[in-house]
């Protein structure tokens, strides 16, 4: 075989290793030791002196050896293949090329392969002699125009960069366990995790990348984190270094679950329905029960609190275990077989939209308590059924069961200072409030002295300022309009750069303009709400101290002393507030029972052990009826009035959330793990 056609054979050989892979790279070979073992391996006599040298010493090819003699492909299982794996059934060649092969792939891999240029070695070059041209055959392979880098750095800055990621890749690798992956993905499946959807997908290839990485032969591994620092890029390839890699190597290395994820957070984190008292007479009365006797809803009108055995399985999204002894078959007795005991302690994650809840969090559930706050009692529910459960539905869905709220709810004052541009999402949070019987038009001002010293005041609000702490007042009423309720706002929103010792709320009257009422604040830190009211007026200069608390990263908040909060227990519907109360049931309202959709709004349900309506709530309201009965509305407004519900120690109450309408709920669940979640609606 002449060199031209061996040249030829390299070179479709390489051709065809360039369509089947995306990235090239190189071992670290000796580059004179490679010419070493091509020139020293052709059989005895084929390389024999011509002229002055042997015949395959040759410049041209030596150079071409050093620059591209060692480039090697990787598969997906790590191993590699040299652009000398190739059969050219010759007796000179192969010989040369198996020992080229079996150096190149004897050594580890140096770098990827990235150049500018696309041609390695000299096609021809041309002699004289005795008057005759002769060309001289010699190594040389063009490089598709994707295997050549047209990016402004240099050839030396981009190996670099994929020699850092496989680095890391390797790491994360190798320092990361399986346990921590599959703990953070079954956190981020509940959304439990703080931002934690955005890290999903990459977890998922990156468990995947796991465990292949961990089924494979030693010497294949490094190869691997080659080629994946290529294709998978710095997300994956530097996982280690992100956010959630930090999370991942502290679960790895044993850090407590709470610990580990409240680091994280360290890291990341920076109403219903209103009811108007019907008005009848006797005469409207009568006219009712006509129209009733008509549409055929005699029947219908009675009502009586819902109780268990009123409701279908298929219309639970959970129940407890002494609710299921109550319900025969059903999905919950196949949820309780596959409940587990091992349980991961976790008391804090970041708050959970209630439409994950109910999909990724519940499915894994056993027991739920709630924690009842003094602003959830207007969020008091209880579910209505039929007395007669024949009769035919009056509703708008395909059931006779309705629902009643606890009397009206108003703004809350959280509401009031984000609807002035006020930051409610922070980690501590300090509101005041005043005007709300528009007759206070005083310039109150919030202020808060932290551990340090420094004020936070309307000084700080004009410059604009953050503190170093964080906190910052981001509302700031002067002037409150005489219809207008006021409100000024303190927010801190990085625990982490808080400062722990003391910090000193209170009020200062900056300006009395003939205001005699005083002024209601809150202080907020995890979720919990502390309420305050002062009656009394405050003069010209006057500063009234709300509270004195101390903060430690550890521990929390700690009040020293305060005015008087609201934060005290007091019972309602059978049930104290500021206390954790057992869920019986999850469901969403009626109109959504059966799979019904877009009737009305979503309600969100969790009915509670203990928990009893002590009022006679209406039958109904208006907006549940059909239309047909609409031109009646105000004849069936008052008979919901009048058709009310009789008392019953047997209902199904608890607190309801409307999907149109912003709220929280603190609930401590138990199942595969045990933690302190915040849904939000």
């Amino acid at each position: 075989m002449e060199f031209k056609t061996f040249k030829k054979l390299l070179q479709a050989h390489v051709a065809a290793m360039l369509q089947e892979h995306t990235c090239l790279y190189q071992t670290n070979t000796d580059k004179d030791k490679l010419w070493e073992v091509y020139f020293e391996s052709f059989p005895a006599g084929t390389n024999e002196i011509y002229r002055k040298r042997k015949e395959f010493d040759c410049n041209c090819c030596r150079h071409f050896l050093k620059l591209f003699g060692n480039v090697v492909t990787i598969n997906d299982n790590g191993d590699i293949s040299s652009i000398w794996d190739f059969q050219t059934n010759d007796s000179k060649y192969q010989p040369v090329i198996d020992q080229l092969s079996r150096y190149v792939k004897s050594v580890d891999i140096k770098n990827v392969f990235v150049t500018k240029v696309p041609n390695f070695g000299t096609d021809k070059s041309h002699e004289l002699n005795n008057g005759v041209v002769h060309a001289w055959e010699h190594f040389r392979v063009e490089l598709p125009k994707q295997f050549v880098s047209n990016s402004d750095k240099s050839e030396a800055s981009l190996i670099g960069e994929f020699h850092a990621i496989k680095d890391v890749l390797k790491r994360s690798l190798e320092e990361i366990s399986k346990n921590a992956i599959e703990t953070v993905l079954d956190l981020i499946a509940q959304s439990s995790l703080y931002k934690g959807d955005e890290w999903q997908q990459i977890l998922t290839q990156f468990i995947a990348l796991h465990q292949k990485y961990h089924n494979l032969r030693e010497e294949n591994k490094d190869n691997l984190c080659w080629l994946k620092a290529v294709k998978l890029g710095g997300a994956i390839g530097k996982i280690r270094n992100h956010s959630i890699g930090v999370l991942l190597i502290d679960i790895s290395k044993g850090m407590e679950l709470d610990d580990a994820v409240r680091k994280y957070e360290n890291i990341v984190a920076p109403t219903n329905y209103k009811r108007p008292k019907a008005i009848f007479t006797k005469k409207m009365l009568e006219q009712a029960e006509n129209t009733a006797t008509e549409l055929g809803f005699i029947n219908s009108l009675g009502r009586r609190f819902a109780t268990i055995e009123d409701i279908t399985i298929n219309n639970v999204l959970f129940a407890n275990k002494d609710t299921l002894k109550q319900m025969e078959g059903g999905v919950f007795q196949d949820l309780e077989k596959e409940t587990t005991n091992n349980v991961k302690k976790f008391s804090k994650v970041e708050e959970v939209e209630i439409d994950h809840f109910i999909k990724n969090i519940l499915p894994r559930t056993t027991s739920i308590e709630v924690y009842f706050e003094d602003r959830h009692i207007p969020s008091l529910i209880s579910v209505i059924a039929p007395n007669d459960k024949k009769s035919p539905t009056m509703f708008k869905w395909n059931n006779a069961f309705s629902w009643a709220y606890n009397g009206n709810i108003t703004d809350s004052m959280k509401q009031r200072v984000k609807a002035a541009g006020g930051n409610v999402e922070g980690v501590l949070r300090f509101s005041l409030q005043w005007n709300e019987d528009h007759d206070n038009q005083n310039d109150f001002d919030a202020h808060c002295i932290e551990p340090n010293r420094n004020e936070i005041y309307f000084s700080s609000y004009k410059k604009p300022k953050i503190a170093p702490s964080t906190g910052q007042l981001d509302v700031d009423i002067i002037h409150p309009n005489k219809d207008q309720v006021a409100v000024e706002n303190i927010t801190w929103t990085a625990i982490d750069k808080m400062q722990e010792g003391i910090y000193t709320f209170f009020v200062h009257n900056y300006s009395h303009r003939g205001g005699r009422s005083g002024f209601k604040a809150e202080i907020e830190y995890d979720g919990q709400i502390y309420a305050y009211e002062y009656n009394k007026e405050l003069r010209q200069g006057e500063v009234v101290v709300v509270a004195k608390l101390k903060f430690s990263r550890q521990h929390g908040i700690e009040f020293i002393e305060s005015l008087a909060s609201s934060l005290s227990s007091k019972t309602e519907w059978g049930i104290q507030t500021n206390q954790f109360h057992p869920v019986s049931m999850c469901m969403f309202s009626p109109n959504y029972w059966d799979n019904q959709k877009g009737i009305g709004h979503k309600h969100y349900f969790f009915i509670l052990k203990g928990c009893v309506n002590n009022s006679q709530p209406n039958g109904f309201f208006n907006e549940f009826l059909k239309e047909d009965l609409m031109p009646h509305k105000r004849v069936f407004e008052a008979l919901g009035s009048k058709m009310r519900v009789q008392p019953s120690d047997n209902q199904l109450s608890g607190l309801g959330f409307s999907s149109t309408k912003r709220n929280s709920l603190i609930c401590q669940l138990e199942g595969y793990t045990s933690r302190i979640i915040k849904i939000t609606f």
